[in-house]
């Protein structure tokens, strides 16, 4: 098993490439080890996933930092790939942001991102607000102050494109690598004309999410230094398509050998690292 610095190297190795690649989209081990499994050179864990999975509860910001990074540390020993999160706001202020950085880093995970959005959405406010730039910059410089181990990345993220335009993201981005961050993450970008104007004020590597189908062609985003994007999170909507189309199964009293797409022995086993656990009792417990 490769150490949590190791991978982060790799990482930073995949972000400083010259190419756009993007992370399997996960949300427990299982999944970890699947999307290994599948040839992935490394995975990501959202905030939304996370909510669904830790919690069965929508994206509002109800997950606590704790619950999340419990949630990263199990991806993060499950697999030997680089993990990436999504830590929304950092759960507060700069201070909070800070031990979001400590936390996150101690679970393993080898990039973040903190964004510039007021989480959660306050009283009567029925679309999202972002932070003051100065407030967001002052994030960046937080979650940079507390990284412990130096290939951990950061990333500084915005949805400026999708809420305020693109003079205000191209000014939230050059605040924040002003501020140190290692590369930059923008949610919601439509056209090409916008991120041609990120980039062409930025030496960072960037990171899309929620973009359109026009920014979906990988050699293009690779000249823009786009090195990821981050496609829907489909792996666990299609878990929960599967479990309750197997559950309803089991309800009406199917018979196993009639229930389709179940895993198959030797999927399950690799999945769980069965033959590993059978060595080790092979040489630990005498069987």
């Amino acid at each position: 098993m490769s150490t949590f610095t190791e991978r982060r190297r790799r990482m930073r190795e995949l972000v400083a490439g010259p190419r756009c690649f993007y992370p399997g989209s996960v949300f427990d081990a299982l999944s970890a080890r699947l999307a290994e499994e599948a040839g992935f050179e490394s995975v990501m864990l959202a905030g939304s996933v996370a909510s669904m999975a830790v919690l069965g509860a929508p994206d509002l910001i109800l997950l606590t930092l704790s619950e999340f990074a419990e949630q990263a540390h199990r991806i993060c020993r499950a697999t030997r790939l680089p993990l990436l999160v999504d830590a929304d706001h950092g759960y507060g202020n700069a201070l909070n942001v800070m031990r979001t950085v400590e936390e996150l880093e101690h679970a393993g995970v080898s990039a973040l991102s903190i964004e510039d959005t007021v989480l959660p959405a306050a009283f009567g406010e029925q679309t999202a607000v972002l932070t003051s730039v100065e407030e967001g910059a002052g994030k960046m410089r937080a979650a940079v102050a507390a990284r412990r181990d130096p290939a951990l990345i950061i990333a500084g993220r915005t949805s400026a494109l999708a809420l305020t335009g693109t003079e205000d993201a191209v000014a939230r981005c050059k605040a924040y690598e002003a501020a140190g961050v290692d590369a930059l993450f923008l949610i919601g970008a439509k056209t090409r004309a916008q991120l041609e104007a990120v980039s062409s004020v930025t030496r960072l590597p960037l990171i899309l999410g929620g973009a359109s189908p026009e920014l979906s062609d990988a050699e293009y985003l690779a000249a823009q230094r786009v090195r990821i994007r981050i496609p829907a999170h489909l792996p666990i909507m299609a878990a929960v398509q599967a479990v309750h189309a197997t559950l309803t199964a089991m309800r009406k009293g199917t018979p196993a050998a009639q229930i389709p797409n179940l895993a198959p022995e030797d999927l399950m086993k690799r999945a769980t690292s069965a033959g590993a656990y059978q060595h080790w009792s092979d040489d630990f417990l005498g069987r």
